[in-house]
């Protein structure tokens, strides 16, 4: 390898770890560059209108309301739905549980009700039915039930959704989707974003994943709901000024990235069936543009330090998350392969 090559490979990694790292495009820095502002705060802001508009069309709903971030959007919604000493239910393994520093409770006074994920990423049926608290003084009142889509790139089914959608009307629950791949798992379905989004009250919807915005999320609900949120919103900091420079990065990225989503499911399909040929590793299915891979641990240190070497970055555990994304091509794909495959051939070699 030559010099050229190593300086390549420092200017443009294969960054694996997250959809988040996404840089904007040229065309998506000229919308910025070009918006039409005013002051969010007071409601002028005439770019974020139209996002907010545009994306609670998209998802069903009424209204929307743009926010910094995902955990903002899904704690604002939290607290919109639910009062203090309240309770919600949600999977171990969902962000809004695990991932968002305890917001809900530390800030909002809500309890979470975490049940245990099923494989498939479901919150099995009978186990939201039992853990529904009769109206006793003696419990939290049960109020809302989250759920969230894609979850460790894994699609909700829409049959599953509906099931939840008729328990939650049949016990009096609100119920939320923290949607911030909900993109990519309508992509996965064949299903336009509003047919995943129809039984939720509330939807979060991240721009700053695969749709490749640098920043943002929008929550989405009723004219009533997002009425209230905007007081949440507030509260939490989240009130913006001329915040339409950011809106028109995720407007530009609704126009022009929802349907390329799938060419980041093609690409963990190919990683995945590439990685999955090398005898050390144990590759579990991509759905979407995440897979994970079982890594011996004796492997992590060495193996970390060869894909860096080669120009690739991945946040390297025993089982170990690699996500796909607009910033890496095929091209891409075929690098991150032959880093990994070139470390367990030297690997294979030494060992002999």
């Amino acid at each position: 390898m030559d010099w050229t090559e190593i300086f390549e490979m420092a200017l443009n990694p294969i960054d694996l770890r997250s959809d988040t790292v996404t840089r904007p495009s040229e065309g998506m820095r000229r919308a910025m560059a070009q918006a039409e502002v005013g002051d969010d705060v007071y409601g002028d802001d005439p770019t974020t209108i139209e996002l907010e508009a545009r994306l609670a069309g998209l998802a069903a709903k009424e209204a929307g309301l743009f926010m910094p971030s995902g955990t903002q959007s899904n704690l604002v919604a939290l607290m919109t739905h639910c009062q203090r000493g309240d309770e919600y239910i949600v999977g171990q393994d969902a962000h809004t549980y695990r991932y968002e520093a305890g917001g809900a409770a530390t800030l909002g006074s809500i309890q979470p009700q975490p049940i245990e994920n099923a494989p498939d990423g479901t919150i099995p049926l009978e186990k939201i039915r039992a853990a529904i608290k009769p109206d006793d003084i003696h419990f939290a009142r049960t109020r809302l039930v989250t759920l969230e889509n894609t979850i460790a790139g894994k699609v909700l089914a829409k049959s599953y959704l509906d099931e939840v959608g008729e328990l939650a009307k049949a016990t009096g629950l609100a119920l939320h989707l923290d949607g911030a791949r909900v993109f990519n798992a309508a992509v996965a379905l064949g299903v336009p974003l509003g047919a995943v989004c129809t039984r939720f009250d509330s939807v979060s919807i991240c721009l700053s994943k695969g749709l490749g915005a640098p920043i943002g999320s929008v929550l989405c609900g009723s004219h009533a709901f997002i009425a209230e949120a905007r007081r949440w919103r507030k509260m939490a900091g989240g009130g913006m000024r001329q915040v339409g420079v950011l809106a028109a990065a995720g407007l530009y990225a609704l126009e022009h990235n929802i349907e390329r989503l799938a060419v980041d499911h093609d690409h963990a399909q190919q990683l995945a069936t590439g990685l999955a040929a090398i005898e050390a590793l144990k590759v579990r299915p991509a759905q979407t543009n995440m897979l994970f891979v079982e890594i011996p641990g004796a492997d992590l240190l060495e193996l970390g330090l060869h894909l860096r070497e080669a120009g690739v970055l991945a946040t390297l555990q025993p089982v170990t998350r690699l996500v796909t994304h607009l910033d890496i091509d095929r091209a891409g794909i075929d690098r991150a392969l032959a880093a990994f495959k070139s470390f367990y051939r030297r690997s294979r070699s030494t060992s002999l």
